[in-house]
C-alpha cells in the first residue's frame, strides 16, 4: 500500500520506480518530489479534458509532442486510460533510445494502448502511424520551434484541446538580434529588447503572444496561466486552447501588425497558416 503522501493512491509504484521518480527501495528524493509536483499538477488540468472527450465520444486519442522519457504519457495511462476500455496515448519523439526504452517500459506493464514513435514534431504531421484525426495535443517542453509544429500539428488534426508547456524560444530573440540596428533606427519600441537579456526574455514572451493569436485565428478559445510555481521552474507558462467554431475576426491582422511593428517579418512564414 502506498505511504508516501505526495502520490496518489491509484498510481502504480511500479512505473515510478521504472520512471526513476521513486529509488529501487521506494523512497522520494527532493529532485523527484519537485518532478512529481510538476507532473501532477499538469495532469488536474489535463484529466478533465480527458473526462470530457471521453464523456461525449466513449474513446479517445491524445499525443504528446517531445515526449522524452514519456513521463506525461506514462502518468496519463496509469491515471486515467488504464480505467477506461478505450482510448490512446502516443508519445512522439525524435531520439531513438528513449523511444525504445519507453516501449520496452510499455510492453513491461501491459499498457498496450501507448505508443512511443520515433519521429519529428514535424515528420508527424503527415506520419501514415497516427490518426488523421485527434482529440488531444499535448507539448510539455518540446524545446523551441517544436512547440510551433505541434501547434501545426494540432491545427491540422482539428484537436479538440491543445495543451502546452513552451520551453527554450530561441528563434524569435535571434531575428529581433539580427535586425537590432535596423528597429532602433525605426522605433523606441527596440529599447524593449535592446539589452540581451531583455532580448532574450522579451523574445520568449512575444513568440508566445504570437502562437495564442494564431490559435485564436483558428476559432480556439485559450486559458494562459502558470503550471506551477516560479520556484520549481522557469518554464513556467502554460497554454490550453479549446477549439471553438468563432475565430477571433482581427487576430491574424494584428498578428501581422506585430510583425510588422517588431521588424519580424522573416517569421511570417512561421505563423501563417
Amino acid at each position: 500500500m502506498n505511504s508516501i503522501p505526495e502520490i496518489k493512491p491509484e498510481q502504480s509504484l511500479e512505473l515510478l520506480k521504472q520512471l526513476h521518480i521513486l529509488t529501487r527501495d521506494g523512497k522520494l528524493n527532493q529532485d523527484s518530489r519537485r518532478k512529481l509536483k510538476q507532473v501532477y499538477h499538469l495532469y488536474q488540468f489535463i484529466e478533465p479534458l480527458l473526462a470530457e472527450v471521453m464523456a461525449a465520444r466513449g474513446d479517445l486519442t491524445l499525443v504528446d509532442h517531445g515526449a522524452g522519457k514519456s513521463y506525461l504519457g506514462f502518468i496519463l495511462y496509469d491515471l486515467f486510460l488504464k480505467g477506461h476500455d478505450h482510448g490512446q496515448v502516443f508519445g512522439i519523439e525524435t531520439r531513438a533510445e528513449l523511444v525504445e526504452k519507453s516501449r520496452e517500459l510499455a510492453q513491461r506493464l501491459s499498457f498496450a494502448r501507448l505508443s512511443l514513435l520515433n519521429l519529428s514534431v514535424e515528420d508527424s504531421i503527415g506520419s501514415a502511424q497516427l490518426p488523421s484525426q485527434v482529440d488531444i495535443v499535448t507539448a510539455l517542453h518540446a524545446c523551441d520551434t517544436a512547440t510551433d509544429d505541434a501547434i501545426r500539428f494540432a491545427l491540422h488534426k482539428k484537436a479538440q484541446f491543445i495543451v502546452l508547456v513552451p520551453c527554450c524560444q530561441a528563434e524569435v530573440a535571434a531575428v529581433l538580434r539580427r535586425h537590432k540596428s535596423e528597429s532602433l533606427a525605426q522605433t523606441p519600441l527596440t529599447e524593449i529588447w535592446r539589452h540581451p537579456i531583455h532580448t532574450r526574455e522579451f523574445g520568449s514572451q512575444i513568440t508566445n503572444v504570437l502562437r495564442c493569436l494564431l490559435l485564436e485565428a483558428h476559432g480556439y478559445q485559450l486559458t494562459v496561466t502558470e503550471l506551477v510555481g516560479w520556484e520549481h521552474s522557469m518554464k513556467n507558462e502554460l497554454i490550453i486552447a479549446r477549439r471553438g467554431n468563432t475565430p477571433r475576426g482581427n487576430a491574424r491582422e494584428r498578428l501581422g501588425r506585430i510583425l510588422h511593428e517588431l521588424n519580424l517579418q522573416d517569421l511570417q512564414a512561421r505563423f501563417d497558416y
